[in-house]
């Protein structure tokens, strides 16, 4: 049964299922993206990944052919279905330990077809926020938000400009994954970033509008507020001291330890 969907995309969704459903060489449909995600537009495309054998998973990796993208199953202006070939072995590993933007892209997800006993079981597992390593993320995130913050008044102070505005993007992104954290929502990776803020339920009052000017206009004044922002939110733990030592020991001096550091992911 499909949740709520516009009628050109379902219908795009059934001629998908006519088309491989019985098609020996894939055991499972899912669909995905923003249809999946009722967030979608009247142009929006079907994404979908597409359970594989092993067989035919391994043959088309090898070939570098791992992805499915059609105009003729869909009959609406600029429609297209887009599609990954991925098998099961992956779908058990994003659920054990995948990160992110991974297990978000299974968000709302539901199966058009499945020869697999148990799929769902092992998709509900998927898009779960990872409790165990939710206070070193948030602790890290604040961290980078507060040198940030401070990259910001000392490219305003030198008049760089490329200093400004990526000191603009990563604040925002790390104010941003601060708060999804807080609020136990998955990163979806940067397209459906300020979505998932919004359906953020404990955030600082006029967060979004905070970032949206700070990303129209990067000054130090702008970052100053969003920062700020929320570092009265709430008490985070941290002491100024404390993110200056963790960006030493982590970022500047990560390679010591042979780790990559947050900035460089």
């Amino acid at each position: 049964m499909y949740p709520a969907l516009k009628t050109h995309h379902k219908e795009a969704i059934e001629n998908l299922v006519r088309e491989y459903r019985n098609d020996q060489r894939f055991h499972a449909l899912i669909i995905g993206g923003s249809v999946a995600k009722q967030c979608a537009r009247d142009d929006s495309d079907v994404d979908f990944m597409i359970i594989a054998t092993e067989e035919e998973f391994n043959m088309r990796k090898s070939k570098g052919d791992l992805f499915i993208n059609r105009t003729d199953l869909c009959n609406y202006p600029g429609g297209f279905v887009d599609g990954k070939i991925i098998n099961l072995h992956y779908l058990n590993q994003v659920a054990e330990k995948g990160n992110e933007p991974s297990r978000a892209a299974f968000d709302g997800a539901f199966i058009a077809y499945s020869r697999i006993k148990d799929l769902g079981q092992i998709l509900n597992r998927i898009p779960v926020y990872p409790e165990k390593e939710r206070n070193r993320r948030m602790k890290s995130f604040y961290c980078m938000a507060f040198i940030q913050n401070w990259l910001m008044g000392e490219a305003e102070r030198h008049g760089t400009l490329y200093t400004r505005s990526r000191a603009a993007s990563q604040l925002s992104l790390y104010a941003g994954r601060l708060i999804l954290a807080h609020n136990r929502i998955l990163f979806p990776y940067h397209k459906w970033f300020v979505h998932y803020l919004e359906k953020c339920g404990d955030k600082p009052s006029r967060f979004i509008e905070n970032m949206n000017r700070l990303l129209k206009e990067p000054t130090s004044k702008n970052a100053g507020v969003l920062f700020q922002n929320i570092r009265d939110f709430r008490d985070w733990g941290i002491s100024d001291h404390d993110a200056y030592m963790w960006f030493m020991t982590k970022v500047e001096w990560s390679w010591m330890n042979g780790t990559t550091s947050l900035e460089d992911l």
